[in-house]
């Protein structure tokens, strides 16, 4: 149903950049219409691609005259449900296992995605990377959701992969990066210790499943326009400038 792997995303640059804005499949239950545009991303905290997309997203945004007028939400994806708690491999030796060749051959595919992010000013530390489940990173940015503090999460837990080398499915690591977002403590522990937000994170899988997602990341813009993957900040504006100009704005 979706690009599942981590390893997948690596496979090359080429089809960030081709894809094109496209409208999404009306869905079962459409959003309450509001004066904001709302923009709704997936993506997952160990995508490479879904930091830089952030970037670009958030460049395009700073330079869009209706950014006040703009809601973000995050959504929860995961590239690979199925992923243990800690991989035995590293990041290197992943894509080895994945798609053979030697542990050069793989660092030589990496560093064009590090190149990338430097691009946006992220200074990806691949050789800390941490292969592992990121299904209860996902749960602390849904409790964060609730606090007002998704867009905080996201950014920490980011960070936290790809530059600082935090295994992102233990719990302690999970708690303190929490608590630097203005989280408490108790409340991250008590929930981590539950199944509590599982049913979000499946939620948000499922309506991505529905609308054909099938990597990440991935905007839809008012729940009626699509952009896959990392795209320039240049494109992402001319997206946002379009979906303004065909929008309804539907008064209170």
């Amino acid at each position: 149903m979706r690009q599942q792997l981590l390893s997948a995303l690596f496979v090359g640059l080429a089809c960030a950049a081709t894809a094109q804005l496209k409208r999404l499949p009306d869905r079962h239950s459409p959003p309450v219409p509001t004066t904001n545009m709302t923009i709704e991303i997936w993506s997952d905290v160990v995508c490479p691609f879904c930091y830089i997309g952030k970037r670009e997203f958030e460049n395009a945004l700073a330079r869009f005259p209706h950014k006040d007028q703009v809601t973000v939400e995050w959504k929860s994806f995961e590239l690979d449900p199925s992923a243990p708690v800690r991989s035995e491999h590293d990041m290197y030796g992943m894509l080895v296992s994945k798609y053979g060749g030697t542990r050069d051959d793989a660092k030589a595919r990496v560093q064009g995605v590090v190149a990338r992010a430097k691009t946006v000013g992220l200074d990806y530390q691949m050789d800390k990377a941490i292969i592992g489940s990121s299904f209860d990173a996902h749960r602390v940015i849904q409790l964060a959701k609730t606090k007002g503090k998704g867009a905080e999460a996201e950014e920490r837990l980011f960070r936290a992969y790809f530059m600082d080398g935090a295994h992102l499915a233990d719990h302690p690591t999970l708690v303190r990066l929490a608590k630097e977002i203005g989280l408490e403590g108790k409340e991250v522990e008590d929930m981590l210790a539950s199944s509590r937000f599982t049913e979000q994170v499946r939620a948000d899988e499922r309506e991505a499943q529905q609308l054909g997602v099938r990597g990440v990341p991935f905007f839809a813009i008012d729940s009626k326009y699509a952009i896959s993957g990392a795209q320039a900040s240049d494109y992402f504006l001319r997206a946002l400038e379009q979906a303004w100009k065909e929008r309804s704005v539907v008064k209170p």
